[in-house]
């Protein structure tokens, strides 16, 4: 077997594994903690970030409760956004603050309310189509098929 064939065969496993969890083409809510306007002159503005979904068509993908994955992402979570994007898309309210990792279970070892909510939102809740939009400049960046375009024409970079 040559190097190009075991490279294929390990992007073909990636590929079906991606599948069959549901995660090819789904743009996951996790994924706007961590994206900010494109253009130029929003690059030093806090209203840049969070994008704002709008017109979002929404789609929910049932996944294993992983309580590791959701302990170790919460230190990495801009709340205040978090919160904004599960109110601005009526999904489940979250907690004022950030919650304690040690609190996502109980003391039976059982996944919390919070912990449940949580996965559901950044694991679970896909945006499918719509738009998010900058708080700083209004524009819009198209989804489509579960994939937001951040290409910018030359003139807006």
């Amino acid at each position: 077997m040559n190097l190009f064939s075991g490279f294929a065969t390990t992007i073909q496993r990636l590929v079906k594994l991606t599948t069959s969890a549901g995660l090819v083409g789904k743009m996951k809510l996790l994924t706007l903690n961590f994206v900010t306007c494109a253009r130029k002159a929003c690059k030093s503005s806090p209203a840049a970030f969070p994008l704002h979904p709008q017109e979002a068509e929404l789609e929910q993908i049932e996944l294993d409760l992983n309580v590791v994955f959701i302990r170790n992402i919460l230190p990495r979570l801009e709340w205040p956004a978090i919160k904004t994007i599960a109110q601005e898309l009526g999904l489940p309210s979250l907690p004022d603050e950030t919650p304690e990792p040690e609190t996502l279970v109980d003391e039976s070892g059982e996944p919390t309310q919070v912990l449940k909510d949580l996965h559901q939102l950044l694991m679970e809740t896909g945006i499918e189509s719509g738009k998010l939009v900058c708080g700083n400049c209004g524009h819009e960046y198209a989804i489509k098929e579960g994939i937001a375009n951040f290409l910018l024409p030359s003139h807006l970079v």
